[in-house]
């Protein structure tokens, strides 16, 4: 359990975050993104109510206090369910809890939270309001800005509205709207079209409210440019496939100088945290699955994702030694 003391989290934090991705952003892929930047907000992965009351609470929520500023992103649409876990969660001092109304997985569907919730503004209202009431920290949402036959211009204001009317003042909207009949989840990411200019417009509609967009941003130009508008962005995909690019000059935004100068020096500074897992009894793979794009574009990149790729699953340290000197030759 990481302690509170630890505890760094600014508001000014939200000028960008690390999207909540499930099966990505466990506790391995937010310790080694927290070493290219000391700022971002990282997120977990989505943990649904019903698990944290009724499964292992340890194994869903512990983390390392490196990760400060971290939040956990909760799933659910029972008011009662998610007090109770929010109330559980408590003790671990996460900086900030996120009620997830943006998913749109088969699972999510089926147990009637996520995405589909954007139908329910009122039930969303009241699972934020007894969250809010047993938590030390604050409550945040993130949203579609609508889902199925929906019209987002008229969908995406009511709904920050009356989350605006519950208290909360912290919500990153996904640029997309999600249909949950006729598109995958991986679909859904990619197919419905962006609309930066509707989320934009928000911002000076709710000028209270701190607001993030999220989706489809691929580049720090893009970041400062959306943040001309947003007092935030999200990022996702691009933050965890090219690392390096996303978040190596990240702490810049802030007017920090980045921790590291270049990948190979984040590469080498996780082989202490990769040795200590691995002598815990842990596996390589589980944490070098999410560097595997730290040199993207870079040469030697392709050797460094070979390796690891090849010999993650069965090997140790030798092997996270050899994808290294791929890199470190040509560095050299």
């Amino acid at each position: 359990m990481a302690q509170n003391g630890k505890n760094l989290y600014k508001n000014n934090n939200m000028l960008l975050s690390v999207a909540p991705m499930m099966d990505w952003t466990d506790r391995h892929c937010r310790v080694f993104h927290r070493l290219m930047s000391r700022r971002a907000l990282l997120y977990t992965e989505m943990v649904t109510a019903p698990a944290i009351i009724h499964g292992d609470r340890a194994r869903l929520l512990d983390y390392d206090a490196v990760e400060h500023p971290v939040a956990l992103q909760l799933g659910g649409s029972d008011p009662a369910e998610l007090r109770e876990a929010v109330r559980a969660a408590a003790d671990w001092g996460y900086d900030e809890i996120n009620l997830n109304v943006g998913c749109p997985s088969d699972r999510v569907q089926s147990g009637c939270f996520g995405a589909v919730l954007m139908k329910s503004p009122e039930l969303v209202a009241e699972c934020v309001a007894e969250m809010m009431a047993v938590s030390p920290v604050e409550i945040t949402v993130k949203c579609r800005i609508g889902v199925d036959e929906q019209e987002p211009a008229e969908i995406l204001p009511a709904f920050l509205d009356t989350m605006r009317r519950t208290g909360v003042r912290r919500i990153a909207i996904h640029a997309r709207k999600a249909w949950l009949q006729g598109l995958s989840p991986r679909e859904n990411r990619n197919v419905p079209p962006l609309d930066y200019p509707l989320v934009h417009a928000m911002k000076p509609a709710f000028p209270d409210l701190e607001l993030s967009v999220n989706g489809g941003i691929d580049s720090l130009d893009e970041v400062r440019a959306h943040l001309r508008v947003m007092d935030g962005v999200m990022v996702g995909r691009a933050a965890y496939h090219q690392p390096w690019d996303m978040l190596g000059s990240a702490d810049r935004l802030w007017g920090d100088t980045p921790a590291f100068g270049s990948a190979l020096e984040v590469a080498e500074a996780m082989r202490p945290y990769i040795d200590a897992h691995l002598r815990r009894g842990g596996r390589l793979h589980q944490v070098t699955r999410h560097m595997l794009g730290l040199f993207h574009g870079q040469p030697g990149a392709r050797g460094w994702r070979r390796t690891l790729s090849e010999g993650a699953s069965k090997g140790g340290l030798e092997v996270y030694d050899s994808a290294l000197a791929q890199v470190s030759r040509i560095a050299a």
